[in-house]
Parts: C-alpha cells; structure tokens; sequence
C-alpha cells in the first residue's frame, strides 16, 4: 500500500489495490510522505467507502476534524457494533463524523434541538436508544458540554440502519410515523390512554409493525377465513369501526384496501388492548 495523500496530521488515503481508502493513524504526516510504502500494523482505522462522492465527502470531514472527535466516532462505532453483534459498513462513521461534528458546533453555542421522534425512538428502539445515550455521555466527557438526553435520538437512528444506507433511515422514520398515527386512531376511537407497560399493548405494537412491513411490501394476508371475519365484526362492533378508520389512513398511505384476515387481526388485537377500557364505562 501506498500513501497517496496526506491530509492533515493524522488522516492520509492510501492505493490500496488500485482503490483508494482513508487511513487514520495519529502522527502518519510526521511518518510518512507521499509515495511511501505504509503497512496494516501502522494503521490503526480504515475507511472503505463506496463512492467516490462519499470518499471525498469522509476524506473532506476527516481532515477538519480533531483527532479526538474521530477517535469518539471510532470508539463509537465499536460500542454500537459489540452491543447489537452487528456490522457496522462505514458509512455509519461518515454520517455520525458528520453530525456529531455539527452537533459539537450547535452546543458550544448552547444551540440545542429538541427531536420530534423522541417518543418512536424510546418505545420502538429502545436498545439503539441506549447506544443514543452511551454516546450522549460519551460526547459529554469529550467535550466538557451538558448535551441533552435528546442528542440521543438522532444517534441512535443512525445505528438503527448500522446496515443500511440513508434511504432505509428515512423509511424506518416514516414507518414509526405511520405506527404513532395508527395507535392515536385507536385511542381517539376509544377515548383511552394506552398502559404502555401492559402485554397486549406490546403485541399490539409488534403486529402493528409487521403490518406496516406487509403493506410495504405488498404483502397483506389473504381471505383465508370469512368466517371468523364475520364472528369477530360482530363480536367486537367498535373494534370494526376503529379498523375502518384505520383502513381509511392506510388507503391513502399505502393506496391500499386491507383484506378481511388483516381485518380480522387487527381488530383482536384492539380488542384486547382496550377490553378494560371498556368495562370501566
């Protein structure tokens, strides 16, 4: 391998095989020049970007960044990747580079932003949440700056994809968005708060988002069993007319019609969790 550009003290891209990569070794300026010959154990982190765009972009926050930001975002990374026993591919590092960096910026200037996915994040992600806050701390001690619980929710959004790119991070946002909707659809209908610490609120959840992935896919149930369609409507009346509303949303979401099985299913599951509720009036 070697050195093709140096960029600041301690960031360099390196011809690896006729491809170029970004190299992070404290003090390679001082090391090395241009042209030389660097070895794997002189290396303590490579990037591997996909694109040339991203190459530039990463080579272009690297050399503006201060070695203890790239050494935050690195410690990081390996936190996140331990903790979920997953793979991070390294555009997790360019995009966390690139908002901590700014994020940093915004709190010297006590400049802080409230998330408006706070509530989806804490419920629906609540391990990737955790990764939001160890960093949050993390970022703390680094720079001496009281970042809110709130910096968390954007973190943890990005190790949410550690496997994705941005496109699958705006429909997993979207799809936390359209879970939220249909749960207040439910509650409006019923004039109840959910016990979010109850069980058939947490299976009610769960089937909500496998339902929202079958409509992605177009995938939804089939008519399998009329029968028992037509014994639950009528058992369960309000619980029809809350799925009606429901299938109302949906059509202009998704643009589709919901089958009588995911009728069926829906409207146990709501039962359950506002039977209680119900009995109470």
């Amino acid at each position: 391998m070697k050195v093709k550009k140096i960029l600041n003290n301690n960031v360099a891209i390196i011809d690896k095989g006729g491809h170029d990569s970004i190299i992070y070794s404290p003090g390679i300026s001082f090391k090395k020049r241009v042209g030389q010959h660097i070895n794997d154990d002189e290396i303590e982190k490579t990037y591997v970007l996909d694109s040339s765009d991203r190459l530039e972009h990463m080579s272009y926050l690297l050399a503006h960044s201060n070695q203890k930001t790239i050494q935050l975002v690195n410690e990081l990374v390996d936190y996140g990747e331990k903790f979920l026993d997953k793979q991070a591919n390294d555009y997790l590092y360019l995009a966390l580079l690139d908002h901590i960096s700014f994020t940093w910026k915004r709190g010297k200037k006590g400049q802080f932003i409230r998330s408006p996915l706070s509530w989806e994040v804490k419920k629906f992600y609540p391990e990737y949440f955790k990764i939001g806050l160890y960093a949050v701390k993390k970022m703390r001690d680094c720079y001496g700056i009281d970042f809110p619980d709130d910096e968390a929710v954007s973190i943890a959004l990005h190790f949410v994809n550690i496997q994705e790119d941005k496109s699958h991070l705006d429909e997993n946002i979207e799809d936390m968005d359209v879970l939220k909707n249909i749960l207040n659809i439910i509650q409006f209908q019923y004039a109840m708060t959910f016990e979010e610490s109850s069980m058939n609120y947490m299976r009610l959840v769960t089937h909500l988002q496998y339902f929202i992935e079958r409509l992605r896919k177009h995938q939804l149930y089939d008519d399998n069993d009329v029968t028992l369609f037509e014994t639950v409507s009528k058992l369960y009346p309000k619980a029809f007319k809350t799925v009606q509303k429901i299938e109302t949303y949906i059509g202009k979401k998704f643009q589709q019609k919901l089958s009588k099985d995911e009728y069926t299913y829906l409207m146990i599951h709501i039962n359950r969790v506002t039977e209680r509720k119900d009995k109470e009036k």
